[in-house]
């Protein structure tokens, strides 16, 4: 069995209706190994929804930790997540295979003299992820999956209960929204876990909020807590 598990701020019937997540989990609603954990009219950070489940006297085998506006456009989810957690313990659909000094985001090494973001070379880069309003939107594919990795995209997270369990993988609270994925992953590389891509298909509506307010101050509180 597996969770799928996500925070929204919409009430339940909206989510239902109206959000690319809900939308893709009722057209899959014939897959009951899917099982969806849905924090509705959500004001509390990810990391705190996410562990909870984690935790959870009757969570299930497998969780799946998905952002609420991700279309899954693979209607082979369920056999999907289930290799791709025997060939790591936790997976997602892009990812770097490594990491660098003060890095601003997974696929991301600095900032440019105008404050611009510049790309890791591609040869450190896996996966693919589709952009767009609508399901299977543009694809950018970013490298080869699978691929093992030391970081990867927060959008779409995969693991094996047990093994963060195991280990005391958790997500980190003091990160809300941004950098909790980076967080993690290096948190969960520290515990010993395995990671990695898996060609999964998923259209994201969002491209990400780097460089705003509140992703500044986030991203000075991960270089504080790793100093580096």
């Amino acid at each position: 069995m597996i969770e799928v598990v996500s925070a929204t701020r919409m009430a339940e019937e909206e989510f239902w209706s109206q959000s690319a997540l809900g939308m893709s989990l009722r057209r899959l609603n014939k897959d009951k190994r899917l099982v969806p954990r849905i924090a509705f009219s959500n004001r509390r950070g990810l990391p705190e929804i996410f562990n909870e489940r984690i935790s959870a006297n009757e969570g299930h085998d497998f969780l799946v930790f998905i952002h609420d506006d991700v279309w899954i456009d693979d209607f082979f989810l369920a056999d999907r997540v289930i290799e791709g957690l025997q060939a790591f313990d936790v997976i997602g659909v892009a990812g770097n295979l490594r990491r660098v000094s003060r890095q601003p985001a997974w696929a991301f090494v600095g900032r440019n003299a105008a404050g611009g973001f510049v790309w890791d070379e591609r040869r450190h880069l896996s996966g693919a992820v589709a952009h767009g309003v609508k399901p299977f939107g543009a694809v950018s594919v970013f490298g080869s999956a699978p691929a093992p990795c030391e970081l990867l995209d927060g959008v779409f997270l995969a693991a094996t209960r047990a093994r963060l369990l195991e280990t005391g993988a958790l997500f980190d609270p003091a990160f809300a929204f941004h950098f909790y994925d980076l967080d993690f992953c290096r948190t969960a590389r520290m515990a010993g876990l395995r990671l990695g891509t898996w060609p999964i298909a998923v259209t994201h509506q969002s491209g990400g909020a780097f460089g705003s307010l509140d992703w500044s101050r986030q991203y000075h509180a991960y270089l504080k807590k790793w100093r580096d």
